[in-house]
C-alpha cells in the first residue's frame, strides 16, 4: 500500500505522499494523451492537405475527391499498420519492416506518393507540404525507414489500382421524354458529372451494382404523386409553406462534402483522442465506405436516370399522373446538382460516412459538430442518426430531391457501411 506519510512541498504547506503520487500520475497520463494526440495530427494534417489539393485546387466534384482522399487514406493506413501491426493490412502488406521505423514518417510519405501521382501539376505545392511534415520528425534511421515504408506502399498500392476506372472515358448521352434526366438549369450541361463512377472497381464491394437500389416510383403511381407534390411545395424558391430555419438547413448541406466532412472527420479523431494508427484506421475505413458508397450509388443513378423536380415539375402535364400539376416557372431553394436525381447522393454519402464512424467506434451516441462555410453556422447532433434524419429533410427542402430517393439512397449507404466493417480493417489476430 502506498504510505500516508506527510511530504513538505513548499514553506508552510505539506501533501500526503499518496496525494503526492496521485497527482504526479495523473499529469503524466495527461501528457502521454497529449503526445499521442500530437502525433496522430499527422493524419489530420494530411486529410486537410488532401482536401486543398483536390478540391480547393484541382476543383475535382464530390465524387471523384472522395475517390482521390481514399487512395491516400488507403495508403496511409496499410503504411502505418505496417509498423503498428494490430491490424491486418487492406491492400498492401510489407515484410521485414525495420521496427524503428516511424509511423509519422510512413504516413506523411504514403500520402505525399499517392498524391503527388495523382495530382503532379501540384508537385511545388507538395513538395512545401512534406518538408513541413517530414520537419516535425527527428532525423535518424527511424525516419529514413518510415519514408521508405511510405514510399513502398504508394508506389504498390498505385500499381494495385492501375486500370480499375478512375477518370475513365464512359460516354453518356442525355434522354428525354417523362422521367428521364436531362440538362438542369442554370447550366444546362449536355452531360452530367463524373458517369465513370459508376463503372470504377469497387475497394470492397464485390461490384458497381452489389446494392442496387430498387428503382424510383412509377410515373402512375400515388408514391410519386407524393414525392412529387412534397418537394414542389417545400423545396420552391418561392414556398410559402417552407419556414426560415427550413431554408437555412437547405443551404447548410449545399456545400462540398469534400470539405464539410472532412473537418467533421478530424474533429472526430480529435475529440476522441485517436493514436496515430487508430487515426489512420479511422480515416481509411470512413473514406473506402463513402468510396464505395459513391459507386454503388453512382451505379444506380446511371442505372434508372431519373429526372430532376426542376425537370418534372415544370414537364408534370407529360407524366400521365393527375395528381400531379405544371408549374413551368419553379425554381428549387438551391442549385439542382448536375446528375441524374435517383437516388440521392447525399443521402448515401451521408448515411456511408456516419455509419462507418458508428461502426468504428462501436455506439450512434456521440456528440459531434457540423460546420457549413455556405452559412457560417454549425448542427451538433449526439446521435448518428440524428445526422441522417437532417439531411434527408434538408435535400427536399433544397427542391434537388424527392423523398424515396433519399431514403433508398440512405439504405445503399447503410449497407456498404456493413459490408466494408464487416469485411475490412480487422484486428491482425
Amino acid at each position: 500500500m502506498l504510505q500516508t506519510s506527510i511530504l513538505k512541498i513548499s514553506p508552510g504547506k505539506t501533501v500526503s505522499t499518496a496525494k503526492f503520487f496521485r497527482a504526479a500520475l495523473l499529469l503524466i497520463s495527461l501528457f502521454l494523451v497529449s503526445i499521442s494526440a500530437a502525433k496522430a495530427d499527422i493524419i489530420a494534417d494530411w486529410n486537410a492537405i488532401g482536401v486543398t489539393v483536390i478540391v480547393t485546387n484541382a476543383q475535382r466534384p464530390p465524387a471523384a475527391s472522395y475517390i482521390d482522399l481514399t487512395y491516400m487514406h488507403i495508403a496511409i493506413y496499410d503504411a502505418v499498420n505496417a509498423i503498428d501491426g494490430r491490424y491486418k493490412p487492406f491492400a498492401i502488406k510489407l515484410d521485414n519492416v525495420p521496427s524503428d521505423a516511424s509511423k509519422e514518417a510512413a504516413a506523411a510519405a504514403a500520402a505525399y506518393n499517392i498524391l503527388k501521382n495523382l495530382f503532379p501539376s501540384q508537385q511545388s505545392f507538395l513538395d512545401d507540404a512534406y518538408a513541413r511534415s517530414l520537419a516535425t520528425i527527428a532525423d535518424g534511421a527511424g525516419k529514413a525507414h518510415g519514408i521508405s515504408v511510405g514510399e513502398q506502399v504508394a508506389t504498390r498500392f498505385l500499381a494495385l489500382r492501375t486500370g480499375d476506372g478512375r477518370n475513365a472515358d464512359v460516354p453518356y448521352v442525355a434522354g428525354s421524354g417523362p422521367g428521364v434526366w436531362q440538362p438542369t438549369p442554370p447550366a444546362l450541361a449536355p452531360t452530367p458529372l463524373t458517369p465513370w463512377v459508376a463503372k470504377m472497381k469497387p475497394f470492397v464491394m464485390r461490384e458497381p451494382s452489389q446494392f442496387r437500389a430498387e428503382g424510383p416510383p412509377d410515373l402512375a403511381s400515388k408514391r410519386w404523386a407524393k414525392d412529387f407534390n412534397e418537394t414542389k411545395s417545400l423545396g420552391s424558391a418561392a414556398s410559402t409553406t417552407r419556414t426560415a430555419d427550413q431554408t437555412e438547413l437547405a443551404r447548410f448541406y449545399t456545400e462540398h462534402g469534400g470539405p464539410q466532412y472532412g473537418r467533421l472527420s478530424r474533429d472526430i479523431a480529435a475529440a476522441q483522442g485517436l493514436s496515430l494508427a487508430d487515426s489512420a484506421r479511422f480515416f481509411a475505413q470512413v473514406y473506402v465506405t463513402c468510396s464505395d458508397a459513391w459507386i454503388a450509388g453512382w451505379d444506380s443513378k446511371y442505372q434508372f436516370n431519373f429526372w430532376r423536380p426542376v425537370t418534372a415539375i415544370r414537364a408534370a402535364d407529360t407524366d400521365g399522373n393527375p395528381a400531379t400539376d405544371v408549374d413551368s416557372g419553379w425554381t428549387p431553394v438551391a442549385t439542382t446538382p448536375n446528375h441524374p436525381e435517383y437516388p440521392s447522393a447525399h443521402g448515401f454519402l451521408t448515411a456511408s460516412y456516419i455509419e462507418a464512424v458508428r461502426r468504428f467506434f462501436g455506439t450512434k451516441r456521440l456528440t459531434f459538430t457540423v460546420t457549413s462555410t455556405v452559412t457560417g453556422t454549425s448542427r451538433t447532433f449526439h446521435n448518428t442518426d440524428d445526422l441522417i434524419d437532417e439531411v434527408i429533410e434538408a435535400r427536399i427542402w433544397g427542391g434537388m430531391h424527392y423523398r424515396t430517393s433519399m431514403l433508398d439512397g440512405v439504405e445503399i449507404g447503410k449497407s456498404v457501411a456493413k459490408w466494408v466493417a464487416k469485411h475490412s480493417f480487422k484486428p491482425a489476430n
